[in-house]
């Protein structure tokens, strides 16, 4: 990706033909021959159906009657082959763990499985071909394309994640605070442990630290036990049984509301209460499952927090006098449940915070220290500096806090971006970079400000590729004018590129001007990006 970052002054100055300030734009700028061989591409001109037919789609309405599968299979080969006939097995992997998925993804089992098979029935196992390379995506080919265009809820997620790394490494250095005590299981815990993992709603996934360290959640499950709760009994009968008001008092206090009912899920009494509800329904799988992988661990959890758990006991039996819990409800059995998926008797006592980025991720710290409230103080320094850092914050678009970052998006004016990194990668002779905007959808047609399109660049600086790709792959207008009315064959042509001005002449000749169309722009120029890559 540093090839798509560039120096604004380059292409800016007098004599470059991206900016173009001065006069009809006829000055020269130069490009490192060895720069010019790395970043020189032939993309393949054709492909071969069966029999050596070649296969060329005449249009975007040809191209997805013939269905757009296949087609998003051979673009994604050529995306991450960069001109290669071949893919290394750890170039997928490395490409595929750069989007934010893992290869534990339960999304790409099917992927994952055909990538073990191939390897161990081919001679060249760390090899994959188009063919090889097909088959193994073919069954998360959605999943796959969505990735590697950005379409995810943090487009650039690697970038994000180092911000994560630097706040992790931040909130390493906060020292205070004291390990809980007064059980004796949290109490075996070192202070230094501290990790953080986060998880967007698309699966992306990222930690750091100790996050191999298993930890009992404590109050972090309430959240978690609640949606359980709503999601399998709906929000009405829950709320039968508990409110949802704040309580003002603390968590773990003796005290119902006017209604004889527990304030609300957060608080312990409520957590109880919807404890029993779960376990009423038998609903408690989502757990159970996992419990299998702690089992040790839980079960000295289980009696540490029996031990010292009087006052959950009192909170039990004051709610079963009140009438609180659905009828035939065991308490003793329901306290024995709420001990053993961790709640504690104080907010945050295992050194957990887990935070949730409504509609973006859900994200969980774990220090053991605690400070004077109760909860993590490495966490609590990491969660304001995420906050101060991005626009997460309920009220920072209000404010328009523009100086923050926003991982959601890919950054600045997006359009701005857009032409720069297409102007620049046609003036660098990057195809690879190309492909990789055409794959995203981007109109390899836009202009800057003197109304210069990326054909326009490439043929002043005599890319052949380049020009060769746009015209073939993007299947772009041979012919724009720019703001001095100079096309791409005037600038060819004035600095001696005869080349390229031969194939500026012949596609002249061939161009048909598109149909208007009643479909969005964006769908047709992905889906005439689709057409001519192929």
């Amino acid at each position: 990706m540093e090839r798509e970052r560039w120096d604004m002054a380059a292409p800016h100055n007098r004599g470059s033909k991206v900016g173009q300030h001065s006069q009809k734009g006829r000055g020269r700028a130069r490009v490192s021959p060895l720069l010019a061989k790395l970043l020189s591409f032939r993309p393949p001109k054709q492909l071969q159906l069966q029999g050596g037919r070649p296969w060329r789609l005449a249009s975007p309405t040809r191209a997805l009657c013939q269905g757009l599968l296949p087609s998003l299979e051979d673009l994604l080969f050529y995306t991450i082959a960069e001109g290669q006939e071949k893919i290394p097995v750890h170039k997928f992997i490395t490409a595929l763990k750069s989007t934010g998925l893992r290869t534990s993804d339960p999304r790409l089992k099917e992927c994952m499985d055909m990538l073990r098979l191939t390897l161990q029935t081919t001679s060249d196992g760390v090899m994959l071909d188009k063919d090889l390379f097909k088959k193994c995506v073919q069954s998360n080919i959605v999943l796959l394309t969505q990735a590697f265009r950005r379409k995810f809820v943090i487009p650039d997620f690697m970038s994000f994640t180092s911000h994560i790394d630097e706040l992790y490494e931040s909130a390493k250095k906060q020292s205070g605070g004291q390990v809980a005590d007064y059980i004796p299981q949290l109490a075996k815990f070192s202070p230094d442990l501290w990790g953080v993992s986060l998880c967007t709603v698309d699966g992306q996934r990222h930690s750091v630290g100790d996050t191999k360290v298993p930890f009992c959640l404590q109050s972090c499950v309430k959240p978690l036990k609640y949606a359980v709760a709503v999601n399998d009994l709906g929000t009405e009968y829950v709320h039968r049984y508990v409110g949802k008001e704040p309580s003002g008092l603390r968590f773990n206090k003796l005290f119902l509301n006017e209604d004889d009912k527990p304030h609300n899920p957060m608080v312990n009494a409520g957590a109880i209460v919807v404890t029993s509800l779960i376990k009423d329904k038998n609903s408690y799988h989502c757990v159970s499952l996992q419990s299998k992988y702690l089992k040790t661990f839980f079960l000295f959890r289980f009696q540490s927090e029996r031990e010292s758990g009087d006052r959950n006991f009192a909170i039990g039996y004051y709610l079963k006098e009140k009438k609180c819990f659905p009828e035939g409800t065991d308490m003793v059995a329901i306290l024995d449940f709420y001990f053993q998926v961790g709640l504690p008797a104080k907010s945050g006592v295992a050194g957990g915070i887990l935070l949730v980025v409504p509609n973006v991720m859900g994200l969980m710290c774990w220090s053991p220290p605690l400070d004077k409230m109760g909860n993590s103080v490495k966490g609590i320094h990491f969660c304001h500096e995420l906050v101060s850092l991005c626009n997460f914050h309920n009220y920072d678009n209000l404010r328009h806090f523009a100086k923050k970052l926003d991982p959601r998006r890919e950054g600045g004016d997006q359009r701005v971006k857009s032409v720069i990194n297409l102007l620049f990668a046609a003036y660098t002779g990057d195809v690879s970079a190309l492909r990789r905007f055409a794959l995203s959808g981007m109109d390899m047609e836009q202009r800057d400000y003197d109304s210069r399109t990326a054909l326009h660049v490439a043929a002043a600086e005599g890319h052949v590729e380049v020009v060769k790709f746009l015209l073939e792959a993007c299947k772009v207008n041979p012919f724009p004018k720019d703001r001095w009315n100079n096309t791409p064959m005037d600038e060819a042509l004035h600095f001696g590129h005869h080349d390229v001005f031969k194939i500026l002449q012949e596609f002249q000749i061939q161009y048909t001007p598109p149909e208007d169309s009643s479909d969005g722009k964006e769908n047709q120029t992905v889906h005439k990006n689709l057409d001519g890559l192929l």
